[in-house]
């Protein structure tokens, strides 16, 4: 039977449906092709066909399995597919059915209708403004991808622009020097007054989806800029997988502040050991032996352990407590030292919970192997780097 005459034979209620189910694009797994628009002209255009999960033709590839006592049912909406030109011939040239199965492709008709249900469901009031910056780390300049990270927002978040905030800059200075610090710190605070600032003005707050990489000296400086007053999501790539999005739940990872062991009359500094351990020799070798170490640690430090929303909120909490401690322990001091080794998510959220009026400036330090270890990068709470 020609396919015209087929078309016939589907009511046009179940052709309708099947438009709305699909939202108008193709359900060929991978292609998702939009079947109302010309993608040459952009002009007004049906490109849609209706493919048979099992066959029309008893002698059909996939033949009518289950449904062969019944036309109806093999033209009914659960049976078809809403395909392009290209990807209706590739199902109907597997002659044998044993690639593009009736299994696998029902299984891709539930995948995209499930993912069209999830996304056109989502509130109007999660839109989220996307923010990316990244930044070069050592020799490695590692490129952000928009569609991956707008991708990790779904389903609790939408984008609320066409494209994500950039503020990323290509810096050719080599981050062992001074001037590094000085040049990615003022651009990053020129960008995010620039494009982030009349943002959050305009949407009373809105919500940001921040997606960042670089140095935690400058991941830092952009928690900082964008504090907790503002409503943020900060997500972290991990390594398995490799994805932005947040796991369902982490391991039992457990955060602890560390207090010195003794009294002691140097300057007081913050340590934060998640990803690894920072030897306190390495502190006190920059600021004297009788520095009062401070630790804000986890049971299970590595550099992949930060896998959900509820870890980093953990993180949230024992931040505030180890800044909270030191400002009441060592009143009157200018600047708390930080030496850090921590995931990118927790860098920004330190930031983000450092309060300017109520704290001293964090002096951030940076691990360096070209100056001989830790070495001062970034100050934070005055604008002179």
């Amino acid at each position: 039977m020609k396919a015209r005459e087929v078309t016939r034979h589907i009511s046009l209620p179940t052709q309708n449906q099947l438009w709305g189910q699909a939202a108008g694009r193709c359900q060929f797994r991978g292609c998702n092709r939009l079947l109302y628009r010309s993608p040459v002209t952009q002009e007004s255009v049906n490109l849609a066909e209706k493919a048979h999960i099992y066959s029309f033709s008893e002698k059909g590839p996939r033949g009518r399995g289950r449904l062969a006592a019944s036309t109806s049912a093999v033209n009914s909406i659960s049976n078809l597919l809403l395909v392009c030109h290209d990807c209706h011939r590739k199902i109907d040239q597997d002659v044998t059915g044993r690639r593009y199965s009736a299994v696998l492709l029902r299984a891709w008709k539930e995948e995209h209708e499930t993912r069209v249900r999830v996304v056109t469901g989502i509130s109007p009031d999660f839109k989220s403004t996307a923010l990316l910056y990244g930044a070069k780390i050592g020799e490695q300049a590692r490129p952000l991808s928009s569609a991956a990270a707008v991708e990790s927002m779904f389903p609790q978040w939408h984008p609320a622009e066409g494209s994500p905030l950039s503020l990323s800059m290509r810096c050719s200075h080599d981050d062992s020097l001074p001037d590094y610090w000085k040049t990615e710190a003022g651009h990053l605070r020129r960008e995010f007054e620039l494009q982030v600032r009349p943002r959050i003005e305009r949407t009373n707050g809105g919500h940001l989806s921040v997606f960042a990489i670089g140095p935690q000296p400058l991941l830092v400086l952009l928690g900082s800029l964008i504090t907790d007053k503002v409503p943020a999501e900060i997500y972290q790539l991990h390594r398995e997988p490799p994805t932005w999005r947040w796991q369902p739940e982490g391991d039992g990872v457990e955060f602890e502040v560390r207090r010195p062991r003794t009294k002691r009359r140097g300057m007081p500094a913050l340590v934060c050991s998640l990803s690894a351990t920072i030897d306190h020799r390495r502190v006190t070798n920059v600021l004297g032996g009788d520095a009062a170490v401070w630790e804000l640690t986890c049971s299970r430090p590595s550099n992949d352990f930060l896998r959900s929303k509820a870890q980093l909120s953990a993180f949230r909490e024992a931040a505030r407590e180890a800044l909270a401690g030191i400002h009441s322990e060592h009143p009157g001091i200018g600047s708390i030292p930080v030496f850090p080794a921590m995931p990118v998510a927790c860098a920004v959220e330190l930031g983000r919970v450092w309060m300017p009026k109520a704290d001293p400036s964090l002096l951030i330090y940076d691990q360096n192997r070209r100056r001989g270890g830790f070495a001062p990068a970034l100050i934070i709470g005055n604008h002179h780097e």
